[in-house]
């Protein structure tokens, strides 16, 4: 399998819009971010896609992204949904509908939010072809086994998951005890380092590097990065397997 960082940034991007500091004027093209999402090409026909970001259809042009057989939601906040339309062309060239897979409370924002798609009403415009779907357990994507692992973004009930041995956890501050089992055994981690200081809704940089030692994958990349985490700087000062994830950056996991 192979997963492409489509997006390694926070909500708003890095630069940040009217911002000076080093890092959002900095020259690293690693330090450019867009809105955090990732791409799992499962094989030569299958692919998923983990949230619709803002950014998408600057993404899918960027980093090639071909094909979306179905999305997996870890939440609704406007970040991690509002390129959804996006998806309009994938159902076009492939000639079908796309499953969207995500928890009771984070479909129901998303019907709610995006009634011109769910409303079930007639096409007044070409609109995506989405099917979405209410998981609170493990599920198949097509035909791929998909653990959801549940997480607190916050006070916020939201999703990682794990595919094979593979785990995506974006958007997080607390990881039930519970959850923990579901990441035993991992090759690849992705997981959410917003900033060096603390926040109420996101792991502290400190506090990811805490849940890594916790868990104990064999390599990990730390993404949903703000403008207070320089590449080059913060990376220097990572364990051995730990690295900063950045925007089309591609992994190769079993």
């Amino acid at each position: 399998m192979r997963v492409t960082i489509l997006g390694s940034g926070t909500s708003s991007g890095v630069p940040v819009i009217g911002c000076t500091c080093p890092v959002c004027q900095s020259e690293d093209p690693k330090d450019k971010r867009l809105r955090a999402s990732a791409w799992l090409e499962l094989d030569e026909d299958r692919a998923l896609l983990i949230d619709t970001a803002t950014d998408l259809r600057q993404q899918v042009l960027r980093f090639g992204v071909r094909r979306v057989d179905a999305v997996l939601y870890t939440h609704a906040h406007a970040d991690h949904l509002h390129g959804i339309d996006e998806l309009r062309l994938f159902n076009l060239w492939q000639q079908g509908s796309i499953p969207c897979y995500a928890d009771a409370g984070a479909a129901g924002r998303i019907r709610t939010y995006l009634t011109y798609i769910f409303d079930g009403g007639p096409a007044k415009s070409f609109r995506p072809g989405l099917e979405l779907i209410e998981v609170d357990a493990p599920f198949e994507a097509v035909g791929e086994p998909i653990m959801p692992v549940p997480m607190m973004h916050g006070d916020l009930s939201v999703f990682g998951y794990r595919i094979r041995d593979f785990a995506y956890l974006t958007d997080v501050s607390r990881i039930p005890d519970e959850s923990y089992p579901l990441l035993a055994d991992l090759d690849v981690l992705v997981i959410d380092a917003l900033r060096p200081e603390p926040h109420p809704t996101h792991f502290s940089l400190g506090e990811a590097l805490a849940e890594v030692e916790r868990i104990g994958p064999r390599r990990t990349f730390l993404t949903h990065l703000s403008h207070r985490m320089g590449h080059e700087t913060i990376n220097k000062g990572l364990p051995s397997g730990v690295e900063l994830a950045y925007d089309g950056l591609t992994i190769q996991t079993r």
